[in-house]
């Protein structure tokens, strides 16, 4: 049976243009390929070329790690991305105090930014995978 999607194909080519800052590859959940893309401006832009043909596998690499669930990794990416600074994707995701703290201080000045790009992926992912445990626990109680 095959696992549904996690992220999009789509997100990852958009993504992918800017992708000598490794934003495709931390959206995949590959942040220390990200960092190395970042700091390097894409292997000098011969990795971000090749990356071109690996966002498929990458992709399918990502449906297979991560946990489909209430919380959607293509809009906490892209509340992070765009509305970051102001705790967006923490809101989404359920974390309101840590929300407001990010609102209050600018992502935590710029550093809970960085970090929460090296792992949203995770958080997302045990958000979704506490759901499944207790929808499985209740329907087991209910039997």
């Amino acid at each position: 049976m095959e696992r549904p999607q996690t992220h999009s194909k789509l997100i990852g080519y958009l993504v992918w243009i800017f992708g000598f800052t490794g934003a495709h590859r931390f959206y995949f959940g590959r942040p220390v390929s990200g960092t190395i893309w970042m700091l390097t401006l894409g292997l000098c832009g011969v990795g971000w070329l090749v990356d071109l043909f690996l966002i498929p596998w990458m992709e399918r690499t990502a449906a297979r790690r991560y946990t489909a669930g209430r919380i959607d990794y293509t809009v906490a990416w892209l509340l992070q991305t765009f509305l970051g600074v102001f705790g967006a994707h923490r809101f989404y995701m359920g974390k309101v105090w840590t929300g407001i703290l990010w609102l209050a201080t600018g992502g935590l000045f710029l550093i809970g930014y960085l970090y929460d790009y090296c792992t949203l992926n995770g958080q997302i992912d045990e958000i979704n995978s506490a759901d499944r445990s207790f929808a499985k626990g209740s329907a087991l109680e209910n039997a």
